[in-house]
């Protein structure tokens, strides 16, 4: 059994995910994955079925309904937990994330990182494919969380990530409340409020060719109101480890 476990939550990702699923396995490093489906109706979990026939590594947990990013994670963070990976990673369906830089992170984890981050803006601004209003709108909701929190992280809302299985045990996971992006921005937050070793590796993220994003004006309200309720909720909560 592998002690890496990268969480991939789909939903209508059947364009992509027999793609990014053999492309990891191809890696040379045996890395597992586990898929967290919310009942995609394009079948996208009947893909995934199918290719466990082929890939011991490959697991699958299917959800009823869109229920959201975070409380996908969170699902995956307790399966793991419970499977004892020890170094578990969030990474997105579509190819944005570069399975070649899983190593990258994992890495970084080893040498002494409790939390890798894939930044796309600690070495400048690396992005390809976006127009420059999402770029602008991403790198300045970067600054804008780092003016808020004070926490010194270049690509805030980054989704490509590993952590120590530590982190994830340590954290209260049930007490993380956000479902959109704001909850990348609140498990980076909590991890630093609990002293935890945070690193940004730089990355170059590649948008989407297809399949459709599921960012909405709805999940950016959340993040941008949402920083301000958990700073303020920082100020009467104690971060101890046990």
């Amino acid at each position: 059994m592998s002690d890496s476990l990268i969480i991939i939550p789909t939903y209508n990702e059947k364009e992509n995910i027999e793609k990014i699923i053999r492309k990891v396995f191809y890696l040379n490093f045996p890395f597992e994955i586990l898929i967290i489906d919310d009942g995609s109706p394009d079948g996208t979990a009947d893909i995934v079925k199918n290719l466990q026939k082929e890939f011991t590594g490959l697991h699958l947990e299917q959800r009823t309904g869109k229920l959201g990013l975070g409380t996908a994670y969170i699902h995956g963070f307790k399966w793991a937990l419970k499977h004892a990976y020890d170094y578990i990673f969030e990474m997105d369906a579509d190819f944005s994330h570069n399975p070649e830089d899983l190593y990258k992170l994992y890495q970084a984890c080893v040498n002494g990182a409790d939390v890798s981050i894939g930044s796309r803006y600690v070495n400048g601004v690396n992005v390809v494919n976006w127009p420059m209003s999402r770029v602008l709108m991403s790198y300045f909701a970067s600054m804008y969380v780092r003016l808020i929190t004070r926490i010194n992280i270049q690509d805030a809302t980054a989704g490509f990530k590993c952590y120590r299985r530590i982190v994830l045990e340590t954290i209260p996971l049930d007490r993380i409340k956000f479902v959109g992006y704001a909850f990348q921005i609140e498990m980076k937050f909590t991890a630093i409020k609990y002293g935890f070793k945070v690193v940004e590796v730089p990355i170059i993220f590649t948008d989407r060719t297809e399949g459709t994003s599921k960012m909405s004006t709805k999940i950016f309200r959340e993040a941008f109101l949402g920083v301000i309720q958990m700073k303020i909720s920082s100020w009467f909560r104690k971060y101890d480890r046990k």
